[in-house]
């Protein structure tokens, strides 16, 4: 049997990066997989690239910072398979200044994403993961959320902040039966990091003692352990999946 046989798993910013490799991840793990993401082309990819791989999968529009949205997303999903088993949030953004020249609208637009919009899914499927008795969610927070990092004030505001709601969250749901962990990864390579200049790149490579990047699929993987009841005594934990950088 699949470790995530049948999981009604909710993956937020799952049409690339690492939202795109948890999604292929889950439906290789048995999973029913739903992509969200703000654009629908590419959510109906990514569905269809889930069916490839032989899950059920289905796929929304949705815009985190939105909370019509997402009740109406979480909704739709409760309405047609009956339960929601698995929360992953991973979708995000950034924006990245110095203090003395970041824009309110750049500080502002990071926390509605980063911060706000795991608040509005995590609250939207709450009721129904405590009336189930069962539930995991997961929480996208990084190495820049445990060390900060120069420019990204509110990059690294947002993932201290989801280390927050894990801590949080395990305490008032665990005896609901819902676990709540977070992911810290390092810099992993995605189209949001590979945009960075060459020479970025490089000195990036150089601080990891493993001397390269991680692979979006090694935290997939993370993910789907934690999804899996094989971490069922796992909750409250931030786990750095980092290469050793903050060695």
């Amino acid at each position: 049997m699949k470790r995530l046989e049948n999981k009604v798993s909710i993956i937020t910013g799952a049409a690339q990066g690492i939202g795109l490799s948890t999604a292929l991840k889950f439906a290789q793990e048995g999973a029913t997989v739903i992509v969200c993401d703000v654009k629908q082309a590419a959510v109906d990819e990514v569905v269809k690239q889930c069916q490839e791989l032989g899950a059920t999968a289905a796929g929304y529009e949705m815009d985190v910072t939105k909370r019509e949205m997402v009740d109406s997303v979480v909704a739709r999903v409760k309405e047609k398979f009956g339960r929601i088993d698995v929360l992953v949030n991973n979708a995000g953004i950034t924006q990245d200044a110095r203090l003395q020249k970041m824009t309110l609208e750049q500080f502002d637009r990071v926390i509605d994403v980063n911060l706000r919009g795991v608040f509005h899914c995590s609250q939207a499927v709450a009721d129904t993961m405590v009336a189930q008795g069962a539930g995991v969610i997961l929480n996208a927070s990084s190495v820049v959320g445990l060390y900060g990092n120069f420019g990204q004030t509110n990059y690294a505001a947002t993932k201290f902040g989801v280390i927050g709601f894990t801590k949080t969250w395990s305490r008032e749901l665990g005896p609901k039966g819902i676990r709540v962990n977070a992911v810290a990864p390092g810099f992993i390579a995605t189209p949001m990091v590979a945009a960075m200049p060459e020479k970025v790149l490089k000195d990036l490579e150089a601080k990891v003692p493993l001397r390269r990047l991680g692979k979006p699929e090694e935290i997939a993987s993370i993910y789907a352990f934690l999804a899996s009841d094989e971490a069922g005594y796992i909750n409250g934990t931030v786990i750095e999946a980092s290469g050793g950088m903050s060695l």
